[in-house]
């Protein structure tokens, strides 16, 4: 092999070496951008009319089927954002945190925002449950700003047709199996905040009454908007 040959080589190992690098910093910050915008835009994008139309489509529930956020899980979500299932906003402006509500549980879904986690639940009924990721390397990115909420805090959510404000009650660490928390309790409108804790190993969740039911105005929507 002459010299020549042999630099070229050298040249194309160490050019890939350096692309394979670059991904490797930058895909943490390209991932979070991309969910930022799946969010942004599901949000903008959002009326009444799609609402209606995606309430009535079927999904997945299956939390068995969900994977952790990664960069391929991030792309296919971008990619098929066409059959996420939008039917709201939730907001909690004292952390920040302002996500469309997306039908179902599956690896789209919960890539765009908070999840609904059970296949009849109904704004302002029962326990209205969300599950959403925590970004280890992003404290503003879809769910991870629960953990600076205080007890007390206000919740919205709307379905552009009504808003409604919980009040957080409860702010607890628990672990994979309790799912006892999503459960409806009679006589009680409640809603209950699901996500990561321990880097996994457990859930942090959060839960809040339901204080006031109003409708939906210019005013009020602003709430979701950044």
């Amino acid at each position: 092999m002459s010299k020549r040959v042999r630099r070229w080589i050298i040249n194309i190992v160490i050019g890939i070496l350096l692309i394979v690098g670059l991904v490797l910093v930058f895909n943490e910050p390209i991932k979070n951008w991309v969910i930022q915008n799946m969010a942004q835009n599901r949000i903008e994008q959002l009326t009444k009319e799609k609402v209606a139309a995606n309430s009535k489509k079927k999904t997945t529930f299956n939390f068995n089927k969900v994977k952790s956020l990664g960069v391929n899980e991030v792309a296919h979500a971008a990619v098929n954002q066409n059959g996420v299932l939008t039917i709201g906003k939730v907001a909690i402006p004292s952390v920040g945190m302002r996500l469309p509500i997306v039908k179902g549980l599956s690896n789209d879904a919960l890539a765009t925002g908070g999840a609904t986690m059970k296949v009849d639940q109904k704004m302002g009924k029962g326990n209205y449950a969300l599950a959403g990721h925590y970004m280890l390397n992003n404290g503003s990115n879809l769910f991870s700003p629960l953990d600076n909420i205080q007890m007390g805090a206000a919740i919205y959510i709307t379905n552009l047709t009504k808003v409604y404000q919980y009040k957080v009650t409860l702010k607890k660490v628990v672990n994979p199996y309790a799912t006892e928390l999503i459960d409806d309790v009679p006589g009680k409108k409640l809603i209950t905040l699901i996500t990561c804790a321990d880097g996994g190993v457990n859930r942090l969740a959060v839960q809040g009454k339901l204080v006031t039911t109003a409708k939906a105005t210019k005013t009020n929507l602003q709430l979701f908007s950044k």
